[in-house]
């Protein structure tokens, strides 16, 4: 029950953060950080895959229909929840897999790899159907790598703090 309630929270706490804060950083036109997605990277393994897709589905629409897009979140967010377990067999062993939830804490380094593949399949899909058009694709590849990056750092940062709390 309290793992439940855990994994709530999580979803209400990056939904907000998201929309109150990190919609409105847009730095250079190029950086645009979007944590929601960390709620599901570290979803437990005991969700089913199709539950995933659900509450994938679900979050990427609350954040479209804050951001004003169009349903760009729920496709990427719904793809890499698509992926998630083919890209966790490639980083993480079957020990791995069978613990709880994909953390710092639980994976080590095979999370900092599953994380950042993730972030980047992520953010290029978005910005490419944000831009779809390939005669912007340096763009979009520009964009994917610096708000990759900064994602990333966001999301290593909760990561340590969750891992010295505990």
């Amino acid at each position: 029950m309290q793992d439940r309630l855990r994994i709530v929270l999580n979803f209400i706490l990056l939904i907000a953060v998201q929309i109150l804060i990190l919609n409105n950083i847009q730095l250079f036109g190029l950086i645009n950080p979007y944590l929601y997605i960390l709620f599901i990277i570290t979803l437990p393994m005991f969700v089913s895959p199709s539950f995933m897709l659900l509450i994938a589905f679900v979050l990427g629409g609350i954040i479209d229909v804050f951001s004003h897009s169009y349903g760009i979140h729920m496709a990427a967010t719904v793809l890499i929840a698509f992926i998630r377990p083919y890209i966790m067999e490639l980083f993480a062993s079957r020990e791995d897999m069978e613990k709880s939830a994909p953390t710092y804490r639980n994976f080590g380094l095979s999370f900092l790899k599953y994380a950042s593949l993730l972030v980047v399949i992520h953010h290029f899909v978005l910005f490419s159907l944000e831009a779809f058009s390939f005669a912007h694709f340096g763009m979009v590849l520009l964009k994917t790598l610096c708000s990759s990056l900064v994602t990333m750092l966001l999301i290593f940062g909760i990561q340590s703090i969750n891992f010295k709390r505990r």
